[in-house]
């Protein structure tokens, strides 16, 4: 009789362990994904110069991702100009909504995302130096960045990221949650974006873990 509740609590844990760790329906993983995840360290990916030279580019930065009912999401990418983090260039700030599609094939549990950025789309130079970079790429309607001042370019073009008047941004992405950590999916590494559907990933990046 005293085995009864020590089984119970382990049979507990094992569900919470497949629905809240590692879930492998749709609905499972919009449930276990709310709240806030973060990077572990600063990370490293290859990126498109987006001056149309055709190089690759490393880029470093960290994530922070919320999600919340409804859909919704909030996202802040910080770049920096070396690999710990310690030249902070540019912070991303953006909000918006997800469109749910199919499981994706990497993995059982995965499926495929878009975010479409389609509420809030704010950009910081943070130091003047990399306000000085976003100037030499005027845009029309977009006021001169300064150093630590936000600027909503929800709409508005922004040539660094080949944006025009108008357009609502969207990633085609995946997402998929294994053993509490969130993975998205892994940069080309040509550095071409996630900006169509055909370009969506087909491997993990690094994982992302809950604030």
């Amino acid at each position: 009789m005293h085995n009864h509740p020590r089984r119970f609590s382990l049979d507990q844990t094992l569900h919470h362990a497949m629905t809240h760790d590692n879930p492998r329906t749709l609905d499972a993983l919009k449930d276990a994904i709310l709240g806030t995840w973060v990077s572990l360290a600063v990370e490293l990916r290859p990126t498109e110069d987006r001056t149309g030279s055709g190089q690759i580019e490393p880029t470093y930065l960290t994530r922070v991702f919320t999600y919340g009912p409804d859909d919704t999401f909030t996202g802040v990418i910080r770049m920096f100009g070396d690999n710990y983090g310690t030249l902070p260039l540019f912070e991303f700030a953006f909000e918006g909504h997800l469109v749910w599609h199919g499981a994706h094939p990497i993995a059982e549990g995965a499926f495929s995302v878009d975010y479409v950025l389609d509420t809030g789309f704010g950009v910081t130079p943070l130091n003047d130096q990399a306000a000085a970079m976003l100037n030499a790429m005027p845009a029309e309607g977009v006021a001169p960045f300064e150093a630590g001042v936000q600027q909503d370019l929800l709409e508005k073009p922004f040539p660094l990221f080949n944006m025009v008047a108008g357009q609502i941004v969207v990633d085609y992405d995946l997402l998929y949650l294994h053993d509490g950590m969130l993975f998205f999916g892994a940069k080309h590494v040509d550095g071409t974006p996630f900006d169509k559907p055909e370009r969506r990933p087909h491997q993990l990046q690094v994982p992302l873990v809950r604030a």
